[in-house]
């Protein structure tokens, strides 16, 4: 442990007027799991891609057992000994699970691929997470996001990597695929392998890493050794100032139904939900991946058709386009931000403002100027860390990218909020601010559905919590009548 495996020395990046990172030295030994903490935009990301390949340093160096690592692609790292399963899915979604998994690493015959050698392979890293009767000839793009992110994790596990890099690893995981993927970890410290376990969550990072390094604004603010430090000492390193509390409380008052949801089915899930949500309730929704969550907002929301049921808001049934549904006052924030969530090629302004422009137009015409104020506006109030609102919404970390999400709901004045995991990818800071915001929209009369696989959050920030298992929401209680583990027992059970 004395002599580390991978050395970054003196790394910084610039992007334009922005210093992305400054001097960043980071140690990772074989047979460690490091966690690299920090805010959103405080570079953690951009570190990992300079090691992955994915970005130069303008200055420092790397290297990996004693010897230079300078990769210009990530191809290029791969075969030099590292892998780096990011935050935001890199898949091809017209490819199976198979050429997903092996895309670039193919075994071959005589130019042929060995497709029995490959799924030989495969069929290890499935069954290390849990997920051995997968048929890894179905297309990704049929995958729920969470399993997904399992095949993306198979990916970097079944590369002879020695050095891997798990970025926000379990923020679409369920809690039994989150236990299956940290024995995986276990398995590969027992290789020697150095592991740099990137996340937001701090019982989650001190279950499995022994040390952390802490980023702030682009530079290595502190090291240590996590049995040594509480997490409110690692929240102020992480923001440089202390969080009162990281659920905190706003009063609130519930008044009448406003949303009636009786028998609502899809053509595969969910089945026949029925619940009704109160003006100023923050109403939770747990289950399991798979259980009908996303699919119950969907149907809401009008992205999927229904097969049945209804849903009546204000006491008038809605149906129809997304687009009726946003001037009926339903704002969603999708689970999936860089699929269908935003506009990825599209400006911050464009995705902030795309689903109210109104206060912006006169006469078909659009005021930028008018609308560049009222997005800067709400970049500070999100916190949003970006240059401009010009600058393009694929340029921001995961984190910022949800904070444009969650503005543009806002923004657009919606009476109705549809969550669907609306912290994740997000720093312990900004989730105690979402939590925060939510309570206070709930303060103003707006009413919330809010979908979330952490389960601690749902149960501090929620007046009511609802489990839903096999696309049928089984049981709905206010909070304070359940317990976590009475809670798990329902949405495994059913």
């Amino acid at each position: 442990m004395n002599t580390p495996l991978l050395q970054m020395k003196n790394i910084s990046k610039r992007f334009g007027a922005t210093q992305a990172l400054e001097g960043v030295s980071l140690d990772a030994h074989a047979g460690q799991v490091l966690a690299l903490i920090g805010e959103n935009g405080a570079g953690k990301s951009t570190l990992m891609k300079v090691l992955g390949g994915a970005h130069a340093p303008d200055e420092g160096s790397i290297e990996l057992s004693g010897i230079p690592l300078s990769a210009s692609s990530p191809h290029e790292a791969r075969e030099a000994g590292v892998a780096i399963v990011y935050q935001e899915l890199n898949l091809a979604p017209d490819l199976s699970i198979e050429d997903n998994i092996m895309l670039g690493i193919e075994q071959s015959r005589c130019g042929i691929v060995d497709r029995a050698l490959q799924r030989t392979r495969i069929q290890e890293a499935l069954d290390l997470l849990g997920q051995g009767d997968l048929d890894v000839r179905k297309r990704v793009g049929e995958l729920s996001v969470g399993l997904q992110q399992l095949v993306e994790i198979a990916r970097a596990l079944i590369s002879d990597a020695r050095v891997i890099v798990f970025d926000e690893p379990t923020s679409s995981l369920e809690s039994r695929d989150v236990q299956r993927l940290f024995t995986a970890i276990k398995r590969l410290q027992e290789r020697g392998i150095a592991i740099i376990y990137i996340s937001h969550f701090l019982e989650e990072i001190r279950e499995i890493a022994s040390e952390y390094a802490v980023l702030r604004d682009g530079k290595l603010v502190a090291t240590g050794e996590l049995a040594g430090s509480t997490d409110q000492d690692i929240v102020k390193l992480m923001v440089g100032r202390d969080v009162d509390t990281l659920f905190p409380k706003v009063e609130h008052d519930i008044g009448e139904a406003i949303l009636s949801v009786r028998q609502l089915s899809g053509h595969s899930s969910p089945v026949e939900v029925d619940f009704d949500l109160h003006r100023g309730e923050v109403f939770g929704l747990f289950g399991l991946i798979g259980a009908g969550r996303t699919e119950t907002l969907r149907l809401l929301f009008g992205l999927d058709s229904c097969s049945g049921g209804s849903a009546e808001l204000h006491g008038s049934s809605r149906s129809g386009s997304p687009h009726r549904r946003i001037a009926a006052g339903l704002g969603l924030v999708s689970e999936d931000r860089k699929g269908e969530g935003l506009a990825q090629q599209l400006s911050i302004e464009d995705n902030l403002t795309l689903s109210h422009l109104k206060p912006y137009s006169n006469f078909g015409l659009l005021n930028l100027r008018r609308r560049r104020v009222a997005s800067t506006d709400w970049m500070q109030r999100m916190e949003v860390k970006a240059r401009s609102p010009q600058q393009p919404i694929s340029a921001l970390s995961g984190g910022n990218q949800q904070k444009v999400a969650i503005a543009r709901v806002l923004h657009q004045g919606a009476s109705v909020l549809l969550l669907d995991e609306p912290t994740r990818g997000i720093d312990v800071a900004t989730k105690s601010a979402i939590y925060r915001l939510i309570g206070q929209q709930a303060s103003a009369g707006k009413s919330i559905i809010f979908v979330s696989s952490y389960l601690p959050e749902l149960m501090a920030v929620c007046d009511t919590l609802g489990v839903m298992a096999s696309g049928r929401l089984v049981e709905t209680r206010p909070v304070s009548k359940w317990t976590e583990t009475e809670v798990l027992q329902v949405a495994i059970g059913g």
